[in-house]
């Protein structure tokens, strides 16, 4: 299978996901929030891959772990697809309203996109090779403030009927993907300082 085929998926699931919220109504505000909605949901689970995929090859090791974490490149862009398709759904909404939000309001937007593209942009031997050590800092410090503006929202919406059930899956999901990081890294320092 070729391994540029999670690329692939997230292109055809975020057209799905913004074919199915400008469906969701004759409005096209409503319609363009809705596929904005959506495209950030079928988003998500292709970063909690990214995010997981280094802790399960360490706490379970084997064939189908290793294939995941080499190709964790790909899920990350796969993550930068899905969103590329979801700001250009955003965009569509904020457009179609009377105004603007106050651009104070969609600074942490603008911090996610910030990050995803840097990341998108240096996932890459040139990036690798231009950036040295601040590559791993980069990814490292990108992927936790992904998964803490994410986890962040859905824990926000878990209590909100209109983000339920969603929010209460993805609330769990992210949970789960930080423990499985923290139950990684102490095994690693175990590993590394035995006794």
């Amino acid at each position: 299978m070729p391994k540029y085929w999670p690329i692939a998926l997230a292109a055809i699931v975020a057209m799905v996901a913004t074919m199915a919220g400008l469906q969701a109504s004759t409005d096209a505000t409503e319609a363009w929030r809705m596929a904005s909605r959506f495209t950030a949901q079928v988003g998500f689970p292709f970063l909690i891959v990214t995010y997981s995929a280094s802790s399960l090859a360490k706490l379970w090791p084997g064939e189908f772990t290793r294939k995941l974490l080499r190709s964790r490149k790909y899920w990350g862009l796969s993550f930068a697809t899905t969103h590329s398709v979801h700001l250009i759904a955003l965009l569509n909404f904020l457009n179609s309203l009377p105004e603007w939000p106050p651009i104070s309001g969609l600074l942490p937007g603008f911090l996610v996109y910030v990050v995803i593209y840097a990341m998108a942009l240096t996932s890459n031997q040139w990036g690798y090779r231009t950036l040295g050590k601040n590559w791993k800092r980069l990814h490292s410090l990108g992927i936790h403030i992904l998964w803490l503006i994410f986890a962040a929202t859905y824990i926000g919406k878990v209590t909100e009927p209109e983000h339920f059930p969603i929010a209460g899956i993805y609330t769990a999901i992210a949970i789960l993907a930080l423990l499985l990081r923290i139950a990684a890294w102490r095994k690693s320092s175990r590993l590394k300082n035995p006794g």
